[in-house]
Order: C-alpha cells, then structure tokens, then sequence
C-alpha cells in the first residue's frame, strides 16, 4: 500500500507537478496524447461515469478512483486540479509553491482532513448565494434528497445553507477510508438528484450543477462528522481576479 496519491483532475496537457504523490486524471473521456499511458489515469476506464462529466466535473475522477483501487491501495487520497493546489514551501510548479508530499503527510499526523481555506461570501448567506447564482430549485430538490435517504443530515444542511463560510472546488486531502466514506454518501445522494433534476435547457455553466451541488454537500459532510481539518490556501497557477468575482457578485445579488 502507497502512503498517498494526490490526484490531479485535469481535461488537458499542461504543466504538471515533478513528484511522485501527484497523479494525473483524465476526465471526461479525454486524454492526453504527449504522455505515456502509465504515467495517468482517465475516468473512462473501468468502473466510470465519464460520460457525466459535463454536469458531475472533477465528480466523474473522484468516482472513478473511489470505484477502481486508488482508496484502497493508498492511506491517504487527494483531490486537487491541474491549476489549482494547496499552497506549500518545497514544490514549486509554474515559479509558484505548492504543497510537498513530506508537507502534506506532516499535516495529516494532526488532522482529520486538509482543505482549502473557506471563502466568505460576507453579504449572503450559501442558500442566498446559490439563489442569485443558480437554480435553487436544485438545492430544494437537494434538501428533499437528503430527508428522505439521510434525514440525520438535514439539520447540517441546514446549518451550511445558514451560514456564510464554504470550502470549495472539492478539494481534499484525508484518509482513503474517510474519502470512501464520504463517497459512498455523496453518490447516493447525487444519482437520486439526478432523476429528478432536468438539465436539458441549461447552459453549458449551469449544466454542472451537480459538481456546485457537490461542493455544499462536502461542507455539510465536513459539518456533520465533525473532522479535525487544517485549511490551506489554493494556489491558483493562471492568477484569480478576485475583484471580478467581488464584482460579479454583487451583480447577481441585485441585478438578477
């Protein structure tokens, strides 16, 4: 058994990390055709819902390494993207520092869970801003879902929607058996949403309502286990405009 594989979701070739706990994941059926075909894994192999990819996201890797060995064959398993990582001092990739193996696994001797520092929405609450950003009804349909197969969740649910705080871009780094934990629940709930939630006029943003879905109901996960977790900032390797998105924010608060 490996100590740990973080797995790094991407759709394309780009520049990727030079360390042996970094793996490569293909998602949505794509490959890359610069690398050799055993230095990563595609979701469309084995047991996979690839085919999801456009509304699921990163969802169809962390499916398909729950579903074909990955948990099982390491101790601790991570999720991050191929321009998104948690911030480190050692590693460097793109002339920007993100976290080492050594650095990671020095964490997890003290924590539960790593994850990226929760965002503060400060002038709504999650429910709001889902609201002004999405459908709601898919976050209703969710709340639904969830009372009827996992009803001792609803008051975290609940708790998540009230707040105003949130880990995003399911990101994660933890013990193979909590994350198959984790998954098990997830997925139940997401493929029962799924019949009842009818993408066929959104548009290509929206359609990926079940990784935003995904996103809140890691939080409300997080809540209602009560794990010792260590945020960590995300290193964005192509820059972040956060005055664009403070901006477009405010827009669909008011303008909608």
């Amino acid at each position: 058994m490996q100590k740990l594989t973080v797995l790094v979701v991407t759709h394309k070739d780009y520049e990727f990390p030079d360390s042996a706990c970094y793996r490569l994941l293909f998602v949505g059926g794509k490959i890359a055709s610069s690398l050799k075909s055993e230095t990563f894994y595609r979701d469309n192999s084995g047991v996979n819902i690839a085919e999801k990819n456009s509304s699921f996201c990163e969802l169809t890797g962390l499916y398909w390494a729950w579903q074909n060995g990955i948990f099982k064959n390491n101790q601790y398993v991570g999720l991050v993207h191929y321009r998104r990582y948690f911030a480190g001092k050692t590693l460097y990739l793109k002339k920007k520092q993100i976290a080492s193996e050594s650095e990671l696994l020095t964490i997890l001797e003290k924590y539960d869970v790593i994850l990226p520092r929760k965002r503060n929405y400060f002038i709504e609450s999650i429910y709001s801003h889902y609201q002004h950003a999405h459908h709601i009804k898919d976050l209703e349909l969710t709340r639904a879902v969830i009372s009827e197969l996992q009803p001792e969740y609803l008051e975290s649910f609940d708790t998540v929607m009230q707040g105003r705080k949130l880990h995003l871009y399911n990101m994660f780094v933890m013990s193979s058996e909590k994350a198959s934990e984790y998954c098990h629940w997830l997925f139940s709930i997401l493929f029962e949403l799924e019949k009842r939630v009818d993408v066929t006029h959104y548009d290509n943003y929206q359609k990926r309502v079940f990784g935003f879905i995904a996103e809140r109901l890691f939080n409300v996960w997080l809540v209602h286990h009560q794990l010792k977790f260590c945020e960590i900032p995300v290193v964005n390797l192509e820059g972040e405009n956060l005055l664009k998105k403070a901006i477009d924010l405010l827009k669909r608060k008011f303008l909608r």
